[in-house]
């Protein structure tokens, strides 16, 4: 039976569900887009918010995503640790920030 969901998964987020050969996701798919879902949207909408904190505090863009990341990452967050450093990374490609070290 063919999938009818048209969301392509970028292979960025796919890897954080797949096992260390990269060859098999450890969840199923529908979940993976799922969450990817959630994470896309969620950094859809934190641009404005992220964008609005560099102005206002005159932080560097590194510093304001850290400040992010370090709030999505709290207990009880709707995204593992994991998303939220992709929550991160797709928030400065979205905003043209340089991309956060690893960390």
């Amino acid at each position: 039976m063919d999938d009818p969901n048209q969301i392509e998964v970028p292979p960025s987020f796919l890897a954080l569900f797949a096992t260390p050969s990269g060859l098999r996701l450890t969840e199923p798919i529908s979940f993976v887009r799922e969450r990817y879902e959630l994470c896309e949207d969620l950094a859809q909408a934190l641009t404005e918010q992220a964008a609005a904190a560099q102005f206002r505090t005159g932080d560097a863009e590194s510093v304001v995503l850290r400040k992010m990341q370090a709030a999505l990452s709290v207990d009880g967050s709707a995204v593992e640790p994991r998303e939220a450093q992709w929550v991160v990374r797709r928030l400065a490609e979205l905003l043209g920030w340089p991309q956060p070290e690893d960390g």
